[in-house]
């Protein structure tokens, strides 16, 4: 079980957050094609290494926050709030 950092509460069991998925993720406009739309809903990268998430704590602050993830052993490298000098960097 992981055991992730939120910004806000500290370190917590894993089983208080929920994955959000890819982040970032930019919505395309209300005019785009069917494909371009279609590949926001369905297309997410796949990496072998970190990847940035979005993560919910869901049973705490109920806040959302970012995680810089390794998906080859899952350790997490760094987690911040959504939209900080942090999470943009990273």
């Amino acid at each position: 079980m992981l055991e992730i950092a939120c910004p806000w509460c500290g370190p917590r069991p894993e089983a208080e957050f929920r994955c959000g998925g890819e982040n970032p993720i930019i919505r395309p406009p209300l005019d785009c094609s069917d494909e371009e739309w279609a590949a926001y809903l369905h297309h997410r990268t796949n990496p072998k290494g970190l990847h940035r998430e979005r993560w919910h704590h869901a049973l705490g602050c109920g806040m959302w926050f970012a995680v810089t993830r390794s998906t080859i052993d899952h350790t997490i490298v760094e987690t911040a709030p959504l939209g900080s000098a942090a999470e943009e960097e990273a």
